[in-house]
């Protein structure tokens, strides 16, 4: 056993520490970051503007005046929550190398505004929502990274306009930055006339045709759900944050996802999709964090008589309710622990494979797109992610059985190891 686990180490760590220290990685992550805050501040007033059976107690029209008053809210900040993300990755990958980080961000969205046709039902001069949401993400993100690239290229080849040195420093950094800004925006400029010529037309039909739409495809697929589900827990099983690697390579793709079945809620219309952002989060991480351990609290509280064990519950009980889980990650412990890796690995599998089926069959209600923040207690996440239904709170209870079934034996050899060494300890 011990072989296998260090052979598994001796692959798994050292791909794991290149992702982790990917320098586009850690800025996509970063930049997601930026755009969180906004995101569920846009989110939390959706839950608001649809709570259930408002209409009946206040009346249809107050009911259609009080949810467009709270419209702005999310039509500030989901709406538009790739623009977020594309000012936090322009900012992050300049901050890296250490130049002006504010110029990255500016760059990186002034180019994206370049290739964005800025015309909506014959009105010019008009930026379509659509293209600064999830949906115009994906040409978001690739021109972040390319334009921040080329200004920090720029700026190290010295093409800035040098200052005298009484000039105040905020206008000599402003004038040191305009020959790269100026380089990098004719560049995008460049490009998006070459596209007009093109069947494509503009780059985001390149861009959603060539590499979104296939990417989207396959992230709303259960296999690479899978994939992803089992990488963070392998990751985290070596002691490194699995979600937080995984998560930056399938963010993009599940935050879109989580955006089309947002708009069709709000259309009214059926939802596209089984996997989003927030199937993650309520079905997976909502479960008491990575590898959805408020199971395994319970069994703390319910099934073991170690002293230790006990108290782990205790200490994690709290923290795990909100889904915060490294009391039990390191207390149990679960990092190179060889015991409890089948279940470690295996229940969010099983989880994943029965709320995917589950959903696709109708037993449970597609999610809508809100994002309820991952720290809201199980429950109640799933029935705010469900557009208040009650079967998403049905469906997290269900999912918190199915990880005590597979955990119970695995607690009960780790309380008997744990037991037997109090006892010769006494």
């Amino acid at each position: 056993m011990n072989t296998f686990m260090d052979k598994l180490e001796n692959i798994l760590v050292p791909i794991a520490e290149r992702l982790n220290n990917n320098r586009y990685l850690t800025a996509l992550r970063n930049g997601f970051m930026v755009a969180l805050p906004l995101i569920i501040f846009g989110s939390i007033f959706v839950v608001l503007a649809n709570l259930p059976f408002l209409d009946r107690v206040i009346g249809e029209e107050a009911y259609q005046a009080y949810r467009n008053a709270l419209g702005p809210a999310s039509a500030a900040t989901l709406s538009i929550m790739g623009l977020f993300a594309i000012i936090g990755i322009g900012y992050k990958m300049v901050e890296q190398r250490g130049g002006e980080a504010i110029y990255g961000a500016v760059v990186a969205l002034a180019s994206f505004l370049v290739l964005t046709p800025q015309v909506v039902d014959n009105t010019s001069g008009v930026v379509p929502t659509s293209a600064l949401s999830a949906e115009g993400m994906f040409l978001g993100i690739f021109t972040a990274f390319i334009a921040s690239e080329l200004y920090q290229l720029f700026v190290n080849k010295n093409l800035t306009i040098k200052m005298p040195a009484g000039v105040p420093g905020a206008v000599s950094r402003s004038f040191s930055a305009l020959i790269p800004i100026t380089l990098t925006l004719t560049i995008f400029l460049v490009i998006r006339i070459i596209v007009s010529f093109t069947p494509f037309e503009t780059v985001q039909n390149l861009i959603y045709t060539i590499i979104q739409e296939p990417l989207t495809v396959l992230g709303s697929g259960l296999p690479a759900t899978l994939i992803a589900v089992l990488l963070i827990q392998v990751f985290w099983f070596f002691g490194l944050h699995g979600q937080i690697i995984v998560n930056s390579v399938f963010d993009p793709i599940w935050y879109a996802l989580n955006d089309q079945n947002l708009a069709a809620s709000q259309l009214g219309e059926e939802l596209p999709n089984i996997v989003t952002k927030q199937f993650f989060n309520t079905y997976v991480v909502g479960l008491g964090g990575s590898g959805m351990t408020f199971a395994v609290v319970i069994a703390l509280f319910l099934v073991v008589r170690s002293k230790q064990l006990r108290e782990l519950g205790k200490l994690g009980g709290p923290a795990g309710a909100f889904n915060v889980n490294e009391p039990i990650i390191f207390g149990l412990p679960i990092i190179m622990n060889p015991l409890v890796l089948i279940p470690w690995l295996v229940a969010p599998v099983v989880v994943t494979i029965v709320t995917y089926f589950a959903t696709a069959v109708g037993f449970v209600p597609r999610l809508t797109g809100v994002i309820v923040p991952w720290t809201t207690p199980a429950l109640i996440s799933g029935y705010l992610a469900t557009g208040n239904n009650i079967m998403g709170a049905v469906m997290q209870l269900i999912n918190i059985g199915i990880v005590f079934v597979i955990w119970f034996p695995f607690i009960r050899l780790l309380d008997k190891q744990y037991l037997q060494s109090e006892l010769n300890n006494d």
